[in-house]
Formats: structure tokens, C-alpha cells, sequence
């Protein structure tokens, strides 16, 4: 990345949910040489025990890595680096979601503050700004973009089972 650049990460709302990861954990996450992440013993399966905690602790290292790297390689470099962390977007992705048995993405949309998904364009207009020299002075953060799904979460009014 040149001197003065930007990058962004898309990651999820995911990396907020409930997981089992340690401070320790989410250090180790965010400090480890990339060739050495899957030694990591909160990686071994014992914190990820079926695929939907395992994407949860995915999402939360995409998060801790960029605020590590902003603080260091990408510094370094005179350059910027971000996340976003969507929520529910309209996309065929959500449509398979929205079809699947259950119905968790729609217990989500109706406890968050603003009872519906969101677009692809509202994504792309963050990253914009988060790329732009209007955000000159973010860096190694991450944009929660999920129209409360997680302040619902964590507010208990929605009871996420991760299976």
C-alpha cells in the first residue's frame, strides 16, 4: 500500500456475537504471524465447534488483525486500513438464508432498531467514506453496519443459538 493509501476489509456482524474466545484468545488472534494462525490453540476446535462458531471467531480475527495492522505494517506504511461489518444486506446470499429452515435472519430484522435489511448500496457508501480523505484520521477500526441487530443482541432482546 503506497504512502497515503487506504484499504478496507469487509468482515460481519458476525465477529460481535456471543463466542468463546478468551482477551488471551483474541490477542493471540490478533498478534500472530499469519503462517502461524492455525497452530493456535483457541483455533484447534475446542472454541469452534461446529461451523457457525467457527465463523463467528472467523469474522471477530478479520476484525482484531486489521486494528493490529493499522497500528503497525499498514503505519508503517503511511496507509490506513479499516473494517465494515455488515448485517443482514439484501443479496443472494440473504435470499438462501431467508429460505433456509428456521427463521433467524428474519428473528434478527424484526429486533433490530430498524425492522429491515440492508442494501448493498449502504455498504458500498461506508466504504467509500471510510476509503476517502474525509476519514483521514480513522484507522484500525471497525464500522458495525447492521441496523441494530447486535444492540438487540446484546441488549437481550434477541437470543442468538449459535448452532
Amino acid at each position: 500500500m503506497a504512502r497515503g493509501g487506504a484499504g478496507l476489509v469487509v468482515s460481519s456482524q458476525t465477529g460481535y456475537m456471543p463466542h468463546a474466545l478468551t482477551a488471551e484468545d483474541e490477542e493471540a488472534l490478533a498478534m500472530t504471524p499469519t503462517d502461524q494462525l492455525a497452530s493456535l490453540p483457541c483455533l484447534d476446535g475446542s472454541k469452534t465447534p461446529n461451523p457457525g462458531a467457527a465463523y463467528i471467531v472467523s469474522k471477530r480475527a478479520n476484525q482484531l488483525r486489521v486494528r493490529t495492522a493499522a497500528a503497525t505494517t499498514w503505519a508503517d506504511r503511511g496507509a490506513r486500513i479499516n473494517t465494515i461489518s455488515p448485517g443482514i444486506i439484501v443479496t443472494p446470499l440473504a435470499y438462501d438464508e431467508f429460505h433456509a429452515p428456521g427463521n433467524t435472519y428474519q428473528n434478527m430484522i424484526d429486533c433490530s432498531a430498524v425492522r429491515r435489511a440492508g442494501t448493498s448500496d449502504e455498504i458500498a457508501a461506508a466504504g467509500a467514506f471510510l476509503l476517502g480523505s474525509d476519514a483521514g484520521f480513522i484507522t484500525g477500526t471497525d464500522l458495525l453496519i447492521d441496523g441494530g441487530v447486535i444492540a438487540a443482541l446484546k441488549s437481550g432482546k434477541f437470543d442468538l443459538r449459535v448452532r
